[in-house]
């Protein structure tokens, strides 16, 4: 009796899907939960297991098809499937036959080698005629065609919150700079034994996430939203860490991130990056948050204005460290600076709170020790 494939419910508020590579093909023999089509909603790329053991036995929707939850969109049926160690088979090589012998053949006597002639001396060959160079090729014979490419869910997705933030929040934006040297040095002093313990690098993000939680709980704002008439104000610390992923940018969510330490960050970091580029984070990863950080340091941006994750009323950008001169102590110095950004919604949030928190961050970073005593 054949076992429908079917659309699985992946998240609230999502209805429908398109669908993306099939990664088993009709009569493909696969094992209960094995990967068998990759779909893509508006916030993740997602893989549907192999509901049974057996093999696909049809395929009624095709890659770039739209399907509704709950859709079938193939079929299988029920077959024994070998165990295996996961390892491949190994196949017997072939039994080679031996080579069939032509039957005997009488050759004639040999021949008297012909007599040779002295060589005869050729006239020179003619130079041959000089070649014009190739006309350089004229622009209008260039290849100028386009390509119609969809977006993906996730791309339009994308684009309809930017858009909604630019209409329906009163965005703006206020600046500082950040001098980098403790966090550098600290960094380089502990780098191995924090890898050591953690197995994961000491990056500079997960500092500003403490630094910024301990902002946010001096400027609530930043960490609420508008719903209605009425504003939020959450008790709770959700970071959303903007990530350049496979398929664009997602945000993965720090949940609770008041209560992680400093290694438990940098491994949750560092996955969701992998994962994000592998395009397998989960949906309810990329839910929520009360409060984003986006690192376009590592593109190598020096500074940029981000834009806030509605309903969210702030996001934090940060940007590439590079030596700059700058007066300490009535002296030039070079230090490593970074540039940082506060977007937030003046509707919620006023001047004056935004600069406060963004110079609250200032401090905390340049002063790290801050970080663990409550002061």
């Amino acid at each position: 009796m054949p076992v429908p494939l079917k659309v699985p419910n992946v998240g609230e508020s999502i209805t429908e899907v398109e669908i993306g590579q099939w990664l088993k093909n009709n009569g493909d023999v696969v094992r209960e939960n094995d990967p068998v089509v990759v779909i893509e909603t508006e916030k993740a790329t997602l893989e549907i297991p192999a509901p049974i053991s057996g093999k696909i036995s049809e395929v009624l929707k095709k890659a770039g098809d739209k399907a509704a939850v709950g859709e079938v969109i193939g079929y299988m049926e029920s077959a024994s499937v070998a165990p295996t160690d996961g390892k491949p088979p190994v196949k017997e090589p072939p039994v080679q036959e031996p080579p069939k012998q032509d039957p005997p053949r009488h050759e004639p006597p040999p021949q008297e080698p012909p007599k040779q002639e002295p060589p005869r001396q050729e006239p020179p060959a003619e130079e041959p005629p000089k070649q014009e160079p190739p006309a350089p090729q004229s622009s209008s014979s260039l290849d100028r065609g386009e390509r119609l490419v969809p977006m993906s869910p996730i791309r339009r997705r994308i684009a309809e919150r930017l858009v909604e933030a630019q209409k329906t929040a009163a965005l703006l934006t206020t600046f500082n700079e950040v001098d980098m040297s403790s966090i550098t040095e600290l960094r380089t002093k502990h780098k191995e034994a924090f890898h050591q313990k953690h197995g994961a690098k000491l990056g500079i993000v997960s500092f500003f996430v403490r630094a910024a939680i301990v902002a946010l709980k001096e400027i609530p704002q930043l960490n609420g939203e508008i719903r209605g008439d009425n504003i939020v104000y959450k008790d709770f610390y959700d970071i959303g860490i903007a990530i350049g992923g496979g398929k664009g940018l997602v945000v993965p969510v720090l949940r609770n991130a008041e209560r992680l330490n400093f290694g438990e960050m940098e491994k949750a970091i560092t996955d969701f990056a992998k994962r994000a580029a592998d395009n397998q984070l989960k949906v309810e990863e990329l839910q929520g948050g009360t409060f984003t950080i986006s690192n376009g340091g590592i593109y190598g941006s020096l500074m940029s204005t981000p834009i806030v994750n509605p309903p969210q009323s702030g996001v934090l950008g940060l940007h590439a460290i590079t030596d700059r001169p700058v007066a300490r102590g009535g002296q030039v110095v070079i230090r490593p600076m970074m540039y940082v950004a506060l977007t937030y919604d003046h509707r919620i949030v006023d001047g004056r709170e935004a600069v406060t928190f963004l110079k609250r961050v200032k401090d905390l970073i340049e002063d790290p020790a801050l970080l663990l005593i409550d002061i």
